[in-house]
């Protein structure tokens, strides 16, 4: 069985995007993603309570790539509370797929290949205009 693969301009990505989610217990996930044209990126994940005080903080960086309709990074490093850390480029957790379902100017909607978790991030507005 073929499937119709859907091609997507890597420049829709650059830029900076970000997500929010709750879970059960009421803590708040966010994740500010920067990609840029030289395939690099950072992403910055944080953690919050109900009341919004910073639970956790990392940030990731590395290189990234889109062809077709799959979306992929290697993580490179990390720094943790202020730490830094080399990832280990040997280990299979620092590679990432993601099939494209949804990427225009706004929405960049994507799905894990292996975990079919799926995640939606929104374009950061830089300069909003005052009517």
């Amino acid at each position: 069985m073929s499937r119709n693969i859907q091609s997507y301009h890597r420049t829709l990505l650059f830029g900076k995007w970000y997500r929010s989610d709750q879970d059960e217990a009421g803590q708040v996930f966010t994740e500010f993603a920067e990609m840029s044209a030289d395939g690099r990126y950072e992403f910055t994940f944080i953690e919050h309570d109900e009341s919004g005080n910073i639970l956790a903080q990392s940030v990731e960086s590395g290189d990234w790539g889109l062809v077709g309709d799959i979306h992929f990074t290697i993580s490179k490093s990390e720094f943790i509370h202020d730490k830094h850390y080399a990832a280990d480029l040997e280990h299979d957790d620092n590679y990432h797929a993601y099939r494209v379902l949804t990427l225009n100017s706004q929405i960049f909607e994507y799905q894990h290949v292996l975990s079919n978790e799926m995640f939606i991030l929104r374009r950061v507005v830089d300069n909003i205009a005052l009517s």
